[in-house]
């Protein structure tokens, strides 16, 4: 496990592409228990350890997650992220350009929980909620264009369905429509790096994760940003 940021009240990891941050039904260790078990042996702590889940990552997507380790900086920092105040910047490589180097995208999305899949609508309907992202191109090689995105909504799958929407699969992503997976099994979508005012300290912190070394074309399109 690689430790990007730890203090009294948070601790943030890098989450690789395989790990679930909370358990689920197929039973396996989440990426949460790790980190409970990585503070209660470094600090020899008795009994059981406290640690707040502030936010997810889909299981396939690897990058920063953010941890509180007590009750209050669990309760601000949910404040913070339903008030928009933590920027997730994330970068995702994807087949096809899009048509402009840069752009915001406005769609209406609708989840399936069966599929665990959500569906994407150019105009609102009954059931619909509004999904708004933004885009900028940072690199591009023959096949595939590095993205960065920065999210305004916190919708279901909603970087990868709306990005395939427009015709731009994220790598990898079979459930959008990539032709093929990756082979380390996740997809090319990565939580790069969160950026916020700590909620005891009051101080301006900036984290950022590196990808996944075993997909190489991230080395390819990031090597220098």
């Amino acid at each position: 496990m690689e430790v990007l940021y730890e203090d009294n009240h948070i601790i943030a990891v890098n989450k690789t592409n395989s790990e679930i941050v909370q358990g689920d039904k197929t039973g396996d260790t989440p990426l949460s228990d790790i980190v409970k078990q990585y503070i209660k042996e470094k600090y020899a702590k008795p009994g059981e350890v406290f640690l707040g889940v502030t936010h997810r990552l889909d299981r396939p997507t690897s990058g920063v997650v953010l941890f509180a380790r007590t009750s209050k900086a669990l309760t601000r920092l949910n404040d913070m992220f339903r008030n928009h105040d933590i920027r997730k910047t994330y970068w995702a490589i994807v087949k096809n350009a899009p048509e402009e180097p840069e752009g915001t995208l406005v769609h209406y999305l609708v989840r399936n929980e069966k599929q665990n899949k959500s569906y994407v609508y150019d105009l609102a309907k009954k059931g619909t909620q509004k999904a708004v992202l933004h885009y900028r191109m940072l690199a591009k090689s023959d096949n595939y264009t590095l993205l960065e995105v920065q999210l305004e909504t916190g919708r279901h799958h909603q970087i990868r369905c709306q990005l395939a929407h427009i015709g731009c699969p994220i790598k990898g992503d079979l459930k959008y429509g990539f032709p093929r997976s990756n082979s380390d099994g996740g997809i090319c979508l990565h939580a790069h790096s969160v950026e916020f005012v700590h909620p005891v300290s009051k101080q301006l912190v900036h984290i950022e994760a590196e990808p996944p070394a075993a997909e190489k074309l991230w080395g390819i399109l990031a090597p220098n940003l």
